[in-house]
């Protein structure tokens, strides 16, 4: 599964990662995130403190990959709406779910404040990147002056969180597909009369 240059850490961080999000907190034990990294019994003690210790640089790693992903589109080229709708569009594993969104369904995860810091600091950065590109699509015209930043921009997220909810439920990814179609048609700037 790795690479012989991968490190132990590392493998052990990218597994717990990936563990974290099939099997949540509990459902991820040292036994299963050390044959998942390929890793020796004291590995992940070597490198960490315990779980709790792997477990937060997994979360952090997550929060900082979905931070870059985000960003790559959201900074990207194109007007406010065309790169809101990029964020809207890109391809996700709709069925799999937001590894940053399944954390907050995590009782262990949300009920410690040092595990639930890096998932709240990263939707906090989401709603305020979104809100700044809401506020620039204004200032150029292309959203109404009305429009309140900060609630369109939970209104995108939870969409997304929302949608990824309802495909999970439904086995169908055509459930994200048709609320993210649905904000965007709301979203969308007025079409100018033609003279």
């Amino acid at each position: 599964m790795y690479s012989r240059g991968v490190s132990t850490s590392e493998r052990l961080i990218e597994s717990t990662r990936e563990l974290l999000w099939e099997r949540g907190y509990v459902g991820t034990s040292p036994k299963a995130i050390l044959e998942r990294a390929g890793a020796g019994q004291g590995s992940m003690y070597h490198h960490f403190k315990g779980k709790p210790d792997l477990a937060l640089a997994a979360i952090r790693r997550t929060a900082e990959m979905m931070r870059a992903t985000a960003e790559a589109v959201l900074g990207g080229p194109g007007t406010p709406y065309e790169r809101i709708a990029a964020y809207l569009l890109r391809e996700r594993d709709v069925l799999r779910g937001c590894p940053v969104g399944r954390l907050t369904m995590d009782p262990d995860v949300i009920t410690s404040e040092e595990l639930r810091a890096p998932v709240d600091e990263t939707l906090d950065w989401l709603r305020e990147r979104l809100a700044s590109i809401v506020r620039e699509g204004q200032e150029r015209g292309e959203f109404g002056p009305g429009l309140d930043a900060g609630e369109t921009a939970a209104t995108i997220v939870a969409t997304v969180q929302g949608g990824y909810v309802l495909a999970r439920a439904s086995g169908q990814p055509a459930a994200f597909d048709a609320g993210v179609r649905g904000l965007l048609a709301l979203l969308a700037p007025p079409a100018t009369p033609t003279a």
